[in-house]
């Protein structure tokens, strides 16, 4: 094989510290975080500060342990850690500091602790009354000035409730519809006004708490979520999650009075997710987190409703709370995914019983957060912050949806402009579950891979190893998504909104009162630029979704369903989305038979989307396909789907793409988002490696260029397009399927290693399982119960200093 090297603009990079000290993320962007950096713990979200004294609580709500970290803001250090089993959201000081109040997440509980010189204590609880209706869950917070009432936000119980915190009870509700998910609260306590952010409305409620309760709307932008007031409660801010924007709300009127944008560019896409305010205690000048892009926001808002933009500051892996010091001195900023995650040294023990014992360090517990402080900036210093700003973002200024990585070669079959003519006419994309690229390709000497690592080598995946040697190995390409709940949202739409990011770790704990937030299950999970489907609908593209965002029906031979609008008319109801049960060979002969009916129609949709997901396996499972078999089913699917493909009438105008939705966390030497992804097609390139460093979203560029689609998100219209891939010179030879190699219809005898454990994993939804615990099943399934795997393997990322 070829090695090639990408483009003349674009050499051969990987993840990683760069030699201007900055951090190259698997995605393309990178981290140069401003400020002294403090490494806290799973997914800080929410941080207050004491009213009096020198402390500020950050609240951590992630996949790992949920707790409350009291930080010294005179010496930058830890001074404690309180545990608590659960929270959503919600944290907000008593007002004179003696205590603080926390919200219990899915248990519908307020939690209060004493503070004393940075230490809190003696934990008590305040339950919510039972409800038939399930967890209500409580998120914004708002304290009244004695210190007797507490007001709390309800995420998925749709309503605002008032509590005595002198009788320890809920004293009334406010029902705000279904489907509103409150989500922030701002309270105006001397106009008697309760502001309350409807993440899934674009609207504000108003609601009366002095008379007689009644409640009015302003109308923000999608996912309003965080507030401040200010100019004593005339001014609301509102942090506008699925859009670049802030609205400013004058509280008298009733009405917005200015949008301001927080991206770098003005016309860049959706994607910036603002989603945490701060004002500094003259109110002149206003911050906003931006989590999916890194960055502060910074705006002169003296006159409201003439905001100014002051710049940007550079910020840890995705930003979610901001705040200033009562001096106006400081910026304080929480970083959820910190500044990396780091290699799991303390890996499963193969002496330790599966299960016990073992660290919490996956992919999603590895993120550790950390709590950046800044001082505040002067013009020159912002100045600098925002240039880098600029530097760590590969969006375009001036030209935010332009095309990088070009210009392509001439006659490059992916054009450089959305609309340009391409032969390309039908894309194929495929989508699969849960590989990294060493599980798989680890053994291919050509690429960069650890055999050490290679679960599934050649003998197991003929068709996987046959197809990257005849046409291209990508062996630096990696998912966007760190699980399948967002993995999918990635994979269909180049983003993952505020409430996946937020929603999935704890379902990933294993709490099964959690709900799947994705694919399909909730409006609140959809990105302002749509998926996939939506695109095509709207530039007239032709399409058709098998088992992508689609419901199983109980029995294989009833139709499935779909909550997408875009996708109705335009699925097969009778192709099986997730379910172990069902063989992805059977879904490869209910594709095919569809594919030859259009074959004799003469035409086909220009985008197909199609689900394999058995590689995801059910472990060691006892009567379940064994690891092996799974993996040889869903290769031979996967070879025939392709051969099927190049043999049909139209194969001279087609790319296939296949990609895993996210890598599940498996064992890989370069990073654990290394995944498995291929192309195939006429005009890609034959027998090469493709080293230039792609993602998720290189991916859905190419396809979007091919079909004249426009980008999503920030992400795709950033990324660079899949040029090296592809030839101007194309080889019309079809693929020809390699036979299984392994026994399809192994099973799992009742005594397999560790069945005791996989029988007690939810294997029902993907990845509802532990994956750390799932791969380490995996591991000792397939080299033996004795043999340690491999810790997962982070990029190698260092902590900036100011």
């Amino acid at each position: 094989m070829v090695e090639v090297k990408a483009n003349a603009r674009f050499q051969v990079t990987w993840p990683g510290l760069t030699p201007e000290g900055a951090v190259l993320l698997p995605s393309g962007w990178s981290l140069k975080p401003a400020g002294r950096q403090l490494r806290l713990g799973s997914f800080p979200m929410q941080i207050a500060i004491h009213p009096s004294e020198p402390v500020l609580a950050v609240l951590h709500a992630g996949y790992g342990e949920h707790e409350v970290v009291t930080v010294s803001t005179q010496s930058g250090r830890i001074l404690g850690r309180v545990s608590i089993p659960q929270s959503f959201g919600g944290l907000v000081w008593s007002p004179e500091g003696r205590s603080i109040y926390v919200g219990g997440g899915f248990d519908d509980v307020i939690y209060r602790f004493d503070h004393g010189e940075g230490l809190l204590s003696g934990r008590r609880s305040i339950s919510y009354p039972p409800s038939a209706a399930g967890p209500r869950v409580p998120s914004g917070m708002a304290i009244s000035a004695d210190g007797k009432t507490l007001w709390t936000a309800n995420v998925h119980g749709h309503s605002v409730m008032r509590i005595d915190l002198g009788a320890g009870m809920v004293r009334h509700t406010v029902l705000l519809g279904e489907e509103s998910f409150p989500y922030g609260l701002a309270w105006d306590e001397p106009g008697g006004r309760l502001y309350v952010s409807l993440w899934n409305r674009a609207t504000v409620a108003v609601i009366d708490t002095q008379g007689n309760g009644r409640i009015e709307y302003v109308a923000t932008q999608e996912h309003p979520n965080e507030m401040v007031l200010a100019r004593g409660g005339k001014i609301l801010y509102v942090a506008n999650a699925n859009r670049n924007t802030v609205t400013v709300i004058d509280t008298a009127a009733m009405k917005a009075i200015e949008t301001i944008g927080t991206a770098i560019d003005p016309a860049a896409p959706a994607g910036c997710t603002p989603n945490a305010l701060a004002l500094t205690p003259d109110e002149s000048i206003l911050f906003v987190a931006n989590a999916d892009t890194n960055h502060l926001s910074v705006f002169n808002v003296e006159q409201p409703g003439d905001s100014k933009p002051l710049g940007f500051i550079p910020a840890g892996w995705y930003p979610t709370s901001v705040r200033v010091s009562r001096d106006g001195k400081t910026i304080y900023a929480t970083n959820g995914k910190g500044l990396s995650s780091a290699a799991n040294r303390d890996g499963p023990i193969p002496t330790i019983r599966l299960g016990e014992g073992r660290t919490r360090e996956y992919i999603g517990g590895l993120f550790q957060g950390t709590l950046s402080t800044i001082s505040m900036p002067g013009p020159e210093r912002m100045a600098a912050y925002t240039q880098t700003v600029y530097e760590c973002s590969p969006i375009r200024r001036g030209e935010p949806t332009a095309v990088r990585g070009g210009p392509p070669p001439e006659g490059s079959p992916i054009p450089s402009r959305v609309g340009d003519p391409s032969p390309i006419r039908y894309v194929v994309y495929i989508v699969k579950e849960n590989r990294t690229y060493d599980q798989v390709f680890g053994d291919l000497p050509q690429g960069n891979g650890d055999p050490n690592l290679c679960l599934f080598p050649e003998e197991v995946t003929p068709n996987h190893h046959a197809l990257a040697r005849e046409f291209v190995l990508l062996d630096n390409f990696y998912v966007d998504g760190e699980v399948s709940a967002d993995g999918h949202e990635w994979s269909m739409g180049a983003y993952a909104t505020d409430f996946v990011e937020r929603t999935w770790p704890l379902g990933y704990r294993g709490d099964r009162r959690v709900p799947y937030p994705a694919e399909g299950k909730f409006e609140l999970a959809r990105p302002s630029g749509g998926y996939l489907w939506d695109q095509a609908a709207a530039k007239g593209i032709t399409y058709r979704s098998y088992g992508e965002f689609i419901d199983n029906a109980k029995d294989p031979d009833e139709p499935g369903t779909t909550t997408e609008k875009n996708l109705q008319g335009h699925f097969d109801p009778f192709f099986r989305s997730y379910d172990l049960e069902y063989p992805d060979v059977k879904r490869a002969e209910r594709f095919l038979q569809e594919l030859a009916e259009f074959e004799r129609a003469g035409e086909m949709p220009q985008l197909v989307i199609l689900r394999l997901p058995n590689d995801h396996t059910a472990g060691t499972r006892p009567g379940a396909p064994t690891v092996m078999a799974y993996m040889g089913d869903n290769d031979l699917a996967l070879g025939k789907v392709v051969e099927g493909l190049s043999k049909s009438r139209f194969w001279s105008q087609m790319a296939v793409f296949v990609v895993e939705d996210d890598a599940q966390n498996g064992s890989d030497h370069v990073d654990a988002h290394r995944t498995v992804a291929l192309v195939a097609g006429p005009y890609v390139r034959r027998g090469v490696v493709d080293s230039t460093m792609y993602s998720t979203s290189s991916m859905l560029r190419t396809m979007e260029l091919i079909l004249g689609l426009d980008p999503m998100s920030q992400f795709d219209a950033a990324a660079v397009p899949m040029y090296a891939s592809f030839t101007t010179e194309p080889d019309f030879r079809p693929y020809t399927h390699r036979p299984v190699t392994v026994d399809l219809n192994a099973k799992n005898p009742p005594n397999a290693p560790f069945a005791d454990v996989s029988m007690r994993l939810n294997l029902e939804v993907e990845d509802r399982a532990d994956d750390l615990l799932f791969n380490e099943i995996i591991w000792k399934a397939v080299k033996g119960v004795n043999s340690p795997m491999p810790p997962p393997v982070r990029a190698a990322f260092v902590i900036p200093r100011d």
